[in-house]
């Protein structure tokens, strides 16, 4: 049976059901915006999740920000709206970037070879880094397949959340089983492709994946809120804490003080909700990349039919996410998750309005439960994005 953890991270990556109401897109957050982001924001606590900040920016980089729930189920404190969260896997978004950036550079190419990087590191129970491209690693079309540390209850998390994987730890597990599919022939969410970009990543520049992340995009944007924690367990304050329940019945966990698995550049920066909404702003507006590296971060493909049935049209680029609109048009994004906490960033086509989400002490004791989450934070995004004509 799928683990609580891993529903999360599932529901971290799936769409929820997009209303149908035909909508026009709005230029800045005013009022209405307000009273619609409040509502959907407590739509979601009333599904049982502990506290939710959320923050939408228009084009004149004005911020609407809202919370609902509680930070802590003791003090029972209000949820901060600036307060820091694991990104999980919003992480790769950044990762991507670099990697474009790079490419633009003509310092690697996106059908260079894992093995032309990283010789001999993907090899052995079928698998061959000779034949996985960068491009490959991007998409989620490598066909490695995952093996990851996983909490598996109360006792395993306080066990091993201070445990320390280097990302060469987490590619070896990795190597232990056969590829899922061919590279090229299926598309799968894989999280070891991006440990293995970020790797390729520290052998082209001599620095370390998160170091590239500082110095090309946080600085250079003025992210002071947005860092890689290394191993330190713990996040600064103002912040929400999560909680877990490994299996239906058993009492609340506050797993809020972690290491976590993540190694590479799969996951693992800490950021907020204004910082987000700055990046992708940045990014889809052309900061970041020339020209035609943010085209070839846009070309899509679909996804696996798994993921097809739970979020309709969507497609996936190179490190972002495209979803369709109920008022027309497509937006871009990523979503992260893991152990009771799921976030999400979206921003138009044209970079110029987006909505970031952080959730925290999300129980999902079963996959109705992660629908119902997804569902409430696909419409608290799609609401966010659209705005009704006046």
């Amino acid at each position: 049976m799928r683990s609580i953890r891993r529903n999360l991270a599932l529901a971290a990556i799936v769409a929820g059901t997009i209303s149908t109401t035909t909508l026009s897109v709005s230029a800045a957050p005013q009022h209405d915006d307000r009273t619609r982001l409040r509502r959907d924001a407590d739509a979601i606590t009333a599904l049982g999740v502990t506290g939710v900040q959320a923050r939408l920016t228009g084009p004149d980089g004005r911020n609407l920000t809202v919370t609902s729930g509680v930070s802590d189920l003791t003090s029972r404190r209000p949820v901060s709206p600036n307060g820091y969260f694991r990104i999980a896997s919003v992480t790769k978004t950044f990762v991507a970037t670099v990697i474009m950036q790079l490419a633009g550079e003509g310092r690697l190419s996106l059908d260079d070879t894992v093995e032309r990087w990283l010789p001999g590191v993907v090899s052995g129970s079928g698998n061959d880094g000779r034949a996985i491209t960068i491009r490959q690693l991007l998409q989620h079309t490598s066909g490695l397949h995952d093996d990851y540390p996983d909490y598996t209850s109360a006792e395993d998390f306080y066990r091993h959340r201070y445990d320390v994987y280097t990302p060469e730890q987490i590619v070896a597990r990795a190597m232990r089983h056969r590829p899922d599919f061919r590279p090229g022939k299926r598309w799968n969410y894989d999280n070891t492709g991006y440990v293995l970009l970020g790797m390729i990543t520290q052998r082209v520049t001599g620095h370390p994946w998160h170091q590239e992340v500082r110095d090309r995009i946080v600085r250079l944007l003025g992210l002071a809120h947005t860092f890689w924690p290394g191993t330190s367990p713990t996040l600064p304050r103002p912040h929400a804490d999560s909680y877990q329940r490994f299996k239906p019945g058993e009492p609340l966990v506050d797993v809020t003080e972690q290491v976590g698995p993540f190694a590479g550049g799969e996951a693992g920066l800490v950021s907020t909700t204004a910082d987000l909404n700055r990046f992708f702003r940045a990014l889809l507006g052309g900061r970041l990349l020339p020209p035609a590296q943010l085209a070839e971060m846009k070309r899509t493909i679909p996804v696996s039919k798994e993921f097809e049935q739970l979020m309709p049209g969507a497609r996936d680029g190179l490190g972002l996410f495209s979803r369709p609109l109920s008022c027309g048009g497509r937006y871009w994004g990523h979503e992260g998750g893991d152990s009771g906490w799921i976030s999400t960033a979206a921003v138009t086509a044209d970079g110029r309005r987006s909505v970031t989400l952080s959730m925290s002490g999300t129980v999902a004791d079963s996959t109705a439960d992660v629908l119902r989450v997804v569902q409430a934070e696909g419409k608290l995004v799609d609401d966010a994005l659209c705005n009704p004509p006046k």
